[in-house]
């Protein structure tokens, strides 16, 4: 070989090395956005040691323990929480109830909980227990508070990635022992306009933690209790007393994005994810099995198929008592008290409404879209 062709060689081995790089560096960039926006869909990062560590801080950690009164209350009656939201929901916006759409953020927990702190307060209004239907619930200072100074240990800057557990959520909610936490609504607070979902101000939250002021001012509204719910028996109390579950686990149901007819989804899949079950339902008065409304968070479109009963909103589906079981047995999932803690209640459950042939038609399906204003 001549040293001309040598040189020449030279070159075209340093030519294909960069050109490798290069479309390896392109092939994991598109393999990381691809991956980026999948997870964007969830957004639970289990915390098992946060968990255990939050739990310690309760006097009364699991809801068989908290709510005896509540267990004794469950009488196998089929309910629906979501009639209470869309009550309320009417009340204040006049429009039917929706469900939400968290977007390409992966601020699934923050939803769960904002959700089912929303149902639960129109609960307490519809039985009378609070003097005015609530405001939906912001997520951005849920989610940034669950990633700082909610989780355990606390911290003050969490990064950009995405994500929380379910746990911090409830700490946050409650109120943490160093007095911030709680909710904030969707309005304005001063200069701060949470009427309307803002992905841009929940990443930065979930960076640098809620503002001081408002992170303050979320006291003025928290749960009047959390506790784990780690059992069928434990979560069809609380949803027959009128209690959301926010269900955190990597149970999937990516089966199908339809419901049979009888409205429930098969499990298939793992979706590390946070939900909320807002309405039950028993083999014993008629369905085919034991089951449990679950919330999604990903808008009205995202499946389709049967519903029941036939108010019930786009977005949710009925999933079975064995999956059901299998989320709680992670160990992420809580009840959330009512404005009167632990109390049992024998819920009014929608006897307001007309009968089903002359009620209004249940929530359009959109296309997806990330706004939630009022």
């Amino acid at each position: 070989m001549t040293s001309r062709q040598a040189q020449m060689w030279s070159w075209s081995a340093i030519g294909f090395v960069i050109f490798a790089a290069i479309v390896g560096a392109l092939v994991e960039r598109a393999t990381h956005r691809i991956a980026a926006g999948v997870e964007s869909r969830f957004g639970y990062t289990p915390n098992p040691e946060g968990v255990r560590e939050f739990l310690a801080e309760l006097d009364q950690p699991e809801f068989k323990g908290a709510a005896p009164d509540v267990l004794r209350n469950a009488k196998g009656r089929d309910t629906f929480l979501f009639r209470h939201a869309d009550r309320a929901h009417r009340a204040v916006y006049g429009r039917p109830f929706e469900v939400w759409n968290q977007g390409p953020h992966g601020a699934c927990v923050s939803f769960g909980w904002a959700m089912g702190s929303f149902v639960g307060q129109a609960v307490d209004w519809t039985e009378g227990e609070l003097p005015d239907p609530p405001k939906l619930v912001a997520t951005e200072p849920i989610y940034g508070g669950s990633r700082t100074a909610g989780r355990l240990p606390p911290i003050t800057f969490a990064g950009y990635s995405d994500g929380s557990y379910g746990a911090a959520a409830a700490r946050w909610v409650v109120g943490t022992k160093a007095g911030v936490g709680g909710i904030l609504y969707r309005q304005k607070y001063g200069s701060v306009d949470l009427s309307t979902y803002d992905i841009q101000t929940s990443r930065e939250w979930g960076a640098n933690g809620v503002p001081a002021s408002l992170a303050k001012q979320a006291t003025e509204h928290t749960a009047q209790g959390v506790a784990l719910c780690d059992s069928w028996d434990s979560l069809a109390a609380a949803i027959e007393n009128g209690m959301p579950v926010p269900i955190c686990s990597n149970v999937g149901f990516a089966a199908t994005n339809v419901r049979d007819a009888d409205g429930f989804l098969p499990r298939g899949g793992n979706w590390s994810h946070c939900m909320v079950v807002i309405g039950i339902r028993y083999k014993a008065n008629g369905s085919p099995r034991d089951g449990a409304l679950i919330c999604n968070s990903w808008g009205q479109s995202w499946v389709r198929g049967g519903r029941f009963p036939d108010d019930m909103p786009e977005g949710c589906f009925w999933a079975d008592r064995k999956d059901i079981e299998a989320i709680l047995a992670q160990g992420d999932s809580f009840v959330i008290a009512g404005v009167h803690g632990w109390k049992a209640r024998d819920l009014d459950n929608g006897a307001w409404l007309e009968p089903a042939a002359a009620r209004p038609q249940p929530a359009r399906v959109i296309a997806d879209t990330f706004s939630l204003a009022p």
